[in-house]
């Protein structure tokens, strides 16, 4: 309902944003597709710079646009990119090019892919299944532990105490219910660097790929920044071709630092992904949240990855992190959960969806729920700030 909610709002406001007597502009661009290039034509306008004043636009949105002044049917063209924030370019299909010309104006109305909405809806679905019980609702402090747990290796970041002892829990766990870090958000905005708490999900991961071959490990976050920063931070210490960055399909290029690109499978103008058998040759991947249902879409499915960590799961909605969980986890999978105590996610627009609780964070959930709430260490650690 909550999801729905969200939903309805965004049609709403975005019809707020209708722009009238917009010329179009037709703009030729090489397009590459595995080994062959073409050229297509894109049409292109512009958009008021002010994130205020217009929509917040993703390539594979979607733009209306027909003649202004006219009740004509609407011509349907998809967001390939935004450039310098105010420059879109959209592809349509033949049918406008042949009707367009150069001095036509149009009023313009957009629309946003629903596909990540769609995954959430899934995920909120799946979630019902019993197996996922002590994974969103734990009621008890029981759990497995592995008896001969590796001591944590002299690591490659600089742990105090408290730090330390997270990575320990970390190594000698096994399977629900989650473990959770509390302290900073692994990465700040615009801040490229791990946090305390980055610094400890860096040490584990590390550890765990020192301790055992078989670990295959996700890490996923609600931000391209967040998953970026601690991938770089790991590179230092865990070779990259052990390691794959999953992106989303129309993520911009330009956007992927330099040294995370190489890590990536770019097939101009997208993003993918490689076959299911070489994807399980990685032993660490990275996705966003939502992005990661292109991994179960290449053929990885629950009980491929050992552990699951959803870092800075305080800065989503629950059915994000939900579409990592219930597509990977099962009962033996490890799943560590990351946030910062009353963060929550910025992007709940339904007055409605925030009152029936969508803007209460799978984390911020479970940090305030009664297993969690006396800091037994076997289920959490909260780091100092």
């Amino acid at each position: 309902m909550c999801i729905a909610l969200s939903l309805i709002n965004l049609n709403q406001k975005w019809a707020c944003f209708n722009t009238k007597n917009v010329t179009l502009k037709l703009h030729e661009a090489a397009v590459h597709k595995h080994k062959d290039k073409e050229e297509k034509t894109f049409v292109e306008f512009e958009i008021d710079s002010v994130p205020e004043n217009r929509p917040f636009l993703l390539s594979r949105d979607l733009v209306y646009v027909r003649p202004s002044g006219t009740n004509a049917e609407q011509f349907q063209g998809i967001i390939n990119r935004i450039i310098r924030s105010n420059l879109v370019l959209v592809e349509f299909e033949d049918e406008f090019y042949d009707y367009h010309y150069s001095t036509q104006k149009y009023d313009v109305s957009f629309s946003f892919n629903r596909v990540c909405l769609k995954r959430a809806h899934q995920a909120v679905q799946t979630a019902s299944d019993t197996l996922f019980k002590n994974f969103l609702f734990p009621d008890c402090v029981s759990r497995t532990s592995i008896p001969t747990a590796p001591a944590p290796l002299s690591g490659s970041h600089k742990l105090d105490a408290k730090q330390l002892s997270a990575v320990r829990h970390i190594l000698s766990i096994q399977g629900s219910p989650p473990y959770l870090v509390a302290g900073q958000l692994c990465v700040e905005r615009n801040v490229f660097r791990p946090s305390r708490t980055g610094a400890v999900v860096c040490e584990a991961v590390h550890q765990l790929c020192q301790t055992s071959l078989k670990n295959r490990i996700l890490i996923c976050a609600p931000s391209n920044c967040c998953c970026d920063g601690i991938m770089g931070s790991l590179l230092k210490v865990i070779p990259e071709s052990d390691m794959f960055r999953a992106n989303a399909a129309f993520r911009g290029k330009n956007e992927v630092p330099d040294d995370i690109l190489p890590s990536c499978l770019y097939e101009d103008p997208y993003f993918s992904c490689p076959p299911t058998e070489k994807l399980k040759k990685f032993r660490v991947i990275f996705s966003t949240l939502v992005s990661s249902f292109r991994l179960h879409d290449k053929g990885l499915t629950s009980g491929h990855f050992s552990h699951i960590f959803l870092v800075d799961a305080s800065s989503a909605i629950e059915p994000e992190t939900a579409v990592a969980l219930t597509n990977f986890a099962e009962k033996s999978t490890t799943v560590i959960v990351t946030g910062q105590p009353g963060d929550n996610s910025r992007w709940v627009r339904a007055d409605m969806a925030r009152q029936k609780g969508l803007k209460i964070s799978y984390f911020e959930r479970l940090f305030k729920s009664r297993p969690y709430r006396s800091l037994n260490p076997v289920l959490i650690t909260q780091l100092d700030q």
